[in-house]
């Protein structure tokens, strides 16, 4: 199972316009893919029913297997950090489930669950993961909620889980704002929509996949197929999907997640794409040490 190829910017345009106007004869002559068609679905599903208070966040894990990796112990205690920002939440409404072939050690923790990866097929297995974490999902999230796929190396600011549940976003959260280290020098910068002052900075949406919480209710069978299908795709489809469905997703109010480049076993890094990234670093680093200082008061040190 490949990465699905992202549909055209006209495409997507002319999809959101076709079904906010509920024009049904235009979307079928666009052919909507696979993962439009379970927005869609989702949208009509939703459409009449109540959205019920959201309790708990769902983070999805896909972990690399030992095999595709040089370091496996590195692996492993990134992991751990990942896993010890959700630990230090001062909302303690969240699970994580982490697919691997292997189990890798693990905090004891009842709200950390292992799921495990059996299919042999070779070559690059995270959409396969992450179709098995959706899979699990009525098993795994049985209350109504948010469910957001993260990266086995990424890290939550203390205090995300919280704003979600408290601000109760009927579609969901998008990580605007966020922050992209690279790990060989330890240069931070500032991902987020560009200004006038900063019109070549990115959203971190664009940059990271550890970017989108979709409101999820286990009432709604759509919510599965549609994160199954959402999450074969590269992550910058992931708001117009997420609209498409009527999931509209709200900013977090602060930079939320900090994404870590050049720590030797970045995907990105096994596909040779991550340097435009360190460039991106290099282009926008915060020098600032009061701004320094509350990131490092928001996350632990990588």
């Amino acid at each position: 199972m490949a990465q699905a190829p992202a549909t055209s910017k006209p495409h997507r345009f002319a999809m959101r316009l076709a079904a906010r106007l509920g024009l049904t004869n235009l979307i079928l002559r666009l052919q909507p893919v696979e993962s439009e068609i379970a927005a869609l679905e989702l949208r009509a599903e939703a459409a009449h029913v109540l959205p019920r208070a959201r309790k708990q966040v769902t983070f999805l894990i896909p972990l690399v297997g030992p095999h595709h990796v040089g370091d496996w112990e590195g692996v492993v205690e990134r992991l751990n950090a990942t896993l010890q920002c959700l630990l230090a939440q001062d909302n303690p409404n969240w699970q994580a489930v982490i697919c691997c072939q292997e189990r890798p050690a693990l905090p004891d923790d009842p709200r950390i669950h292992y799921l495990p990866f059996d299919d042999p097929e070779p070559g690059n297995d995270k959409w396969r993961k992450l179709a098995a974490l959706c899979d699990a999902l009525p098993k795994v999230a049985q209350l109504p909620g948010y469910v957001m796929s993260f990266d086995a190396d990424d890290l939550l600011r203390q205090g995300v889980v919280g704003e979600m549940l408290t601000r109760q976003a009927p579609g969901g959260y998008l990580v605007e704002a966020g922050y992209v280290m690279d790990a060989a020098t330890g240069v931070i910068a500032l991902a987020d929509r560009p200004t006038l002052s900063e019109p070549l900075r990115k959203p971190f949406w664009k940059l990271c996949g550890s970017c989108a919480a979709v409101a999820y209710d286990p009432a709604l069978p759509g919510n599965d197929a549609f994160l199954r299908a959402m999450t074969a795709h590269e992550h910058r489809m992931f708001p117009y999907l997420a609209d498409l469905a009527g999931h509209r997703l709200a900013p977090l109010g602060k930079p939320a997640v900090l994404y870590v480049l050049n720590h030797g076993e970045n995907f990105g890094a096994r596909r040779g794409r991550v340097s435009f990234k360190t460039r991106f670093v290099e282009r926008f680093q915060i020098e600032d040490p009061d701004a320094l200082a509350e990131i490092a008061e928001g996350f632990p040190q990588p």
